[in-house]
Parts: C-alpha cells; sequence; structure tokens
C-alpha cells in the first residue's frame, strides 16, 4: 500500500526552514512545506499499513558517508536485523539519529545535522544499491544483500541525484527492490576492447550479460550499460541528459554535444576544469521510475577505453560518478567543501 502523493526522495527530506531563506522565494517554501505535509500524511498510511514479519534479510551492508562520499563516517556489515526490519531501523540499530516528522525523516546522524555549510542547504540523501529511494527510510523495507548508502551534501546544485557508480556491482549483483534485473551491455563498437572490458568485469562477478549494438529502445526492467563515444551515445535520450549539467542528470560533469570536451563540476556546480582528448567517465543517469542507465563513455576513443578499465568496484567505491584524465580517477564532484 503506497501513497502516490508521497513526494520524491529529496523532497521529503526538505521540511520548510528559515535557514533556506537566502536560496528560497516565498513560493518554494510555501510549496516545499505543502510536500513535507503531503510526505507526513503518506507515512502515516503507510503505518497502518504494516510490513510483515517475513524471514530477516541477510547480506545486509550500511555505508555512511559525507560530502559526496569523500569522507567514509561508517562502513560495517548489519547482522542483527529482523524481517520487518526497514532502512530507518537499520540506520537507528547503527547509529545515533535524530529524525524529525513523526520519525519519518533523518535530521541528524551521530551529530552531523541538516543545515547550511559553505553558503548551501545540507541534507542527509540515501540510495539502496546505488538508485536513490523513492520512499522515506522508514517506510523502504529492507531486501537480502542491500547496500543503504547514505551521504551528507550540499544539494544547492543538484536537487536530485537518481543514482550513483558507488556501490558497484550494485545493482547488478542483486538489483533493487528485491529484484534483480537483467543486464545488456550497449556498445557503439560490440567488438572493442572497451565493450569487452565491461564484459568481463560483469561476468567476474557472475552477472550474466547481453553484449550488443546500441538498441536505443526502452527495454522496461532492464539494466543498461552505454559503452562508446558520445556522438552515438547522446541519441539516446536518457543518456543526453549529461549534456544539461547536475540540475538535470545528478551528475557534476558537462559533456559536450560533439563529445570531445568533458567539463567537471565542484558541489556548486561550477566548472573546475574541461578534459579534452583521452579523457572518459563513468556514470549513471536515471529518467523517472526506471533502472538506471550506466554510462562509459570519452572525449575519443582513448578516452571510452580509461573509462571502461575504471568500471570495477576498486575505482568506483563510493564515487557518486567518475571522470578519467591520464589514467587518474576524479571522483566528482571535484573536490572537498
Amino acid at each position: 500500500m503506497w501513497d502516490s502523493r508521497f513526494p520524491t526522495a529529496l523532497e521529503a527530506r526538505l521540511p520548510p526552514r528559515a535557514s533556506l531563506a537566502p536560496l528560497a522565494s516565498l513560493a518554494l517554501r510555501a510549496s516545499l512545506a505543502l510536500r513535507a505535509s503531503l510526505a507526513l500524511g503518506a507515512i502515516l498510511v503507510l503505518a497502518g499499513c504494516g510490513l510483515g514479519p517475513g524471514g530477516a534479510p541477510s547480506g545486509v551492508a550500511l555505508t555512511v558517508t559525507r560530502d559526496f562520499g569523500t569522507k567514509t563516517l561508517a562502513e560495517m556489515p548489519v547482522t542483527r536485523l529482523r524481517g520487518s526490519d526497514t532502512v530507518m531501523r537499520m540506520l537507528e540499530a547503527s547509529a545515533h539519529v535524530k529524525t524529525r516528522y513523526g520519525g519519518g525523516f533523518v535530521e541528524s546522524i551521530d551529530g552531523i545535522a541538516s543545515g547550511r555549510q559553505d553558503g548551501g542547504p545540507t541534507d542527509w540523501f540515501y540510495y539502496v544499491n546505488g538508485v536513490e529511494a523513492t520512499k522515506g527510510a522508514a517506510a523502504t523495507k529492507l531486501n537480502p544483500n542491500d547496500h543503504v548508502w547514505w551521504d551528507y551534501h550540499d544539494w544547492a546544485a543538484s536537487t536530485d541525484i537518481p543514482a550513483v557508480v558507488g556501490a558497484f556491482p550494485e545493482p547488478f549483483l542483486h538489483g533493487f527492490g528485491g529484484q534483480r534485473l537483467p543486464v545488456r551491455i550497449e556498445c557503439v563498437q560490440p567488438a572493442s576492447t572497451a565493450c569487452a572490458t565491461i564484459s568481463n568485469v560483469l561476468t567476474g562477478y557472475g552477472i550474466p550479460a547481453a553484449r550488443g549494438g546500441l538498441a536505443l529502445a526502452e527495454y522496461g526492467d532492464v539494466l543498461r550499460v552505454a559503452v562508446g563515444t558520445w556522438p552515438r551515445l547522446r541519441n539516446d535520450p536518457t543518456a543526453r541528459l549529461l549534456e544539461s549539467g547536475p540540475r538535470t542528470s545528478g551528475v557534476y560533469a558537462r559533456i559536450s554535444s560533439t563529445g570531445t570536451t568533458l567539463a567537471v563540476l565542484d558541489q556548486k556546480g561550477a566548472t573546475v576544469r574541461t578534459l579534452g582528448p583521452g579523457s572518459g567517465l563513468v556514470a549513471a543517469v536515471r529518467h523517472a521510475g526506471d533502472p538506471p542507465l550506466w554510462i562509459v563513455t570519452g572525449t575519443d576513443e582513448a578516452g571510452v577505453s580509461a573509462a571502461a578499465r575504471a568500471f570495477q568496484a576498486g575505482d568506483l567505491h563510493d564515487d557518486f560518478a567518475l571522470a578519467v584524465a591520464n589514467e587518474i580517477g576524479i571522483p566528482l564532484p571535484v573536490g572537498k567543501p
């Protein structure tokens, strides 16, 4: 039972505060107040539905970071679980948590509270298997092998980051929402080294993946990895979100329509540097409620190959997205507050 009026995960975390006044107009603050009210109503509805005991989920892991994954605060397996446990209950059992709005919204974790940092608004956001949750933590039930990741960051440049790469090999290994999805690797050049690299990495994790050319079609519940230079990949409307920057794509990078330059951005959305030949990008974008689309691209073939070599857990760990220049990984957004 779920109330479709419930706002996005970000909106649920944005109760109206006087501290938002420098950023928001009266109309925006009124809108946030209304959405927060609807969110609370949805939580009360959920509270009456019950989750049922079931079997305790196994293999669950918790990660807590701040500033877009640049500082790890906690990283641990969570074993003391019950069948009815939610993301909120797991967090409360693992850290000191303060909540608001009837316990549905995380206000602080271990003393790090929502507020302002470096002039921008900051809040706690959470992802399950690399996908931003669409419900409050108190309403999200845990499934076996879920990787729950909480991060505290500035959201001035992007109010919504639908998918991140730092939980790899999730969501390919166990899916999300308790459902493992089929995987398809779509390559501009199916016989390329970069395409083979992606396929070999997924095979190494025991993840079966179909491999072929760009389909450029809706696949429904399929996890796709698009591999190749940008002029071809941009024909996919979901991939093309990357050209519009973080406010649209949730990725702190902006690739030119020609694909020859890649601007890497800081947490405020400002360009730190523009990368040229041989540069690559590994990122995930998501349209509405579709599964995330992972993108492995570059400014040229060498850049695509460099990005493909970074498609592994050791390089992507706790990164929201990763650019590559001169064989060096650049976690995005660039720099710390």
